[in-house]
Order: structure tokens, then C-alpha cells, then sequence
């Protein structure tokens, strides 16, 4: 048996389940900590630390329904990957930073720190759960068990880590993986038909025509796809990590099985119900169902 297999879907879907953002449990933390500015996002100006206007004494969102129609579409975009209430109910053991004011500094500081990690959570999950990884899984899954190892820290021990060092460091095997399953699918299926465009990191594609284009096995890490033409594009085994699919038009394209893919991404795109996902992802409200 391989190794990996070991890493049963109950376990992946476990973790993916922690991973996903629970309110219910949160102290309203992404409506305080974090700052936004006036654009087409927002409606208006945020400080960090500020409460959001619309945050309620029950830390529910007062306009939640309408969010995207009274000028805030950033809120329906944003995912925490379940940092928030791993900050409030781990982390600060459940305590309240209205009725404990002298720790909301120091929580609204952990917060986004712990975001960073829970995504590096999300990416070796992912990474662990692909047949082509058993040459690296050892390292993958020890550095799976180092970062839940850095979310257990207490607060001042986040505020001080290095998590830039950290990400760096799980970034070179998630390149790993991706250099392997990318290959393995070009070996197995064979190169796209036609000459097609090499892409690399962080390639500028805002507004790109890739209608119908066969991205199949495509590197596109941290690709710029803003507003992007990607209509029934296939998108098999691309590497999507870090890619901005802000307003990028997915309908009917196939991110069956694209690499590192994330519910904020899909949240930010464009979309209908023939938009194909992975399963652990859904389609937002705002995907069209016609």
C-alpha cells in the first residue's frame, strides 16, 4: 500500500472541515481586525480594529443578505480557512474581546497571522491527498504536523514567528507537487493538442481572451486572470495557487481537478452551474443558474 493512502478521505476531509469558516464560533474577528478601503469591493473606508458598521452585538452581520448589493462584495469573497475560530475559541480559550477589551489588540494582531497558516493547512491537505506526492510525503506530512504545531502557539508566540519563513518553506514542496502531478498528467494524457502558450508565476492575463483554451497541466501560480475570458476552458490540473480570479468568467470552464484551488478564489470569480469544481468546493450564490 502506498503511503499516502493512508491519508484517507475521512482524515482529508476532516482537516478540510476545520478549514472552513465557522461564524458561529467567531468573535466577528474578519469585521474588526481587518482594514479595507472605499472601491468596488467596499463601500466605504475601514481602519484595522475598527468594527464594521454592520457588526452586530451578536457578532452577525446586520446586512448579510445584502451585501453585494449595497456595495460590500469583498465580504461575500472572503474566506478565513477556519482562523477565526481557532483564534477565538483555541487560542483566546473562548474569551470574548468586547467583554475582555485588553485582548482585542492582541487578537486582532493573531488573526491574520493565523489565516496565513490555516492556507498553508489547506495546501499540504490537498497535496498530501495526490498519488504522485509518495516521494515527498514524509516531508509534506511533517510539515503538515509543524504548522498545526504553529497554530497551537499562544498569542504572543504567533505575533513573533516568522511565518514568511515558513511559507517559504512549505512553498518549495507545494512546487514539488505541483512540478510532479503537472507532469504526470502530460505523461498520462499527453500535451494539449496544438503549440499553446507557456505560462510562468505571476503571469500578467488580466482581461486575457482564453475561451475555450486548453490550459490542461498549466502553470499558473499567481497568474493576474482579473476579468479574465476563461468560458469553457479546461482547467485540469492547473496549479491555480495564489491565482487572482477576480471577476474572471468561468462559466462552463472544467476546475475538476485544478491544483490548489480555494473557495476565496471561486468566490471571486464568475460563474453558472456548469462551472465544474472540485467536490470539496462549491458554487457561490452569485453563480448564475440559467
Amino acid at each position: 500500500m502506498l503511503e499516502n493512502e493512508s491519508f484517507t478521505e475521512i482524515t482529508t476531509a476532516s482537516k478540510r472541515q476545520q478549514m472552513q469558516g465557522d461564524c458561529e464560533n467567531c468573535f466577528g474577528l474578519c469585521c474588526v481586525a481587518l482594514p479595507y478601503a472605499a472601491s468596488t469591493d467596499f463601500a466605504n473606508d475601514k481602519d484595522a480594529g475598527q468594527p464594521c458598521t454592520n457588526l452586530q452585538t451578536d457578532f452577525r452581520c446586520g446586512v448579510h443578505t445584502q451585501l453585494r448589493q449595497i456595495g460590500f462584495r469583498g465580504c461575500t469573497v472572503y474566506d478565513c480557512f477556519g482562523a477565526g475560530q481557532k483564534v477565538s475559541q483555541t487560542t483566546f480559550g473562548g474569551q470574548d474581546w468586547r467583554k475582555a477589551p485588553d485582548t482585542a489588540k492582541i487578537m486582532f494582531e493573531v488573526f491574520p497571522l493565523m489565516r496565513q497558516l490555516h492556507e498553508l493547512l489547506w495546501y499540504l491537505t490537498e497535496a498530501l491527498t495526490l498519488p504522485t506526492t509518495d516521494e515527498i510525503h514524509k516531508e509534506l506530512s511533517d510539515l503538515l504536523a509543524e504548522t498545526e504545531r504553529l497554530t497551537d502557539l499562544d498569542p504572543h508566540s504567533l505575533t513573533t514567528l516568522d511565518i514568511a519563513a515558513h511559507r517559504a518553506e512549505v512553498n518549495v514542496l507545494l512546487l514539488q507537487t505541483s512540478e510532479h502531478v503537472r507532469e504526470a498528467a502530460l505523461r498520462e494524457h499527453g500535451a494539449p493538442k496544438g503549440r499553446r502558450k507557456a505560462y510562468g508565476r505571476g503571469a500578467d492575463l488580466i482581461g486575457a481572451n482564453l475561451k475555450g483554451a486548453d490550459l490542461r497541466a498549466s502553470n499558473l501560480r499567481g497568474a493576474y486572470l482579473i476579468a479574465a475570458n476563461l468560458r469553457g476552458a479546461d482547467l485540469r490540473k492547473a496549479d491555480l495557487i495564489g491565482a487572482d480570479l477576480r471577476d474572471t468568467d468561468l462559466r462552463g470552464a472544467d476546475l475538476s481537478n485544478s491544483l490548489f484551488l480555494t473557495q476565496f478564489q471561486v468566490n471571486a470569480a464568475k460563474g453558472d452551474r456548469h462551472t465544474m469544481l472540485p467536490a470539496y468546493l462549491t458554487h457561490p450564490a452569485h453563480f448564475s443558474i440559467e
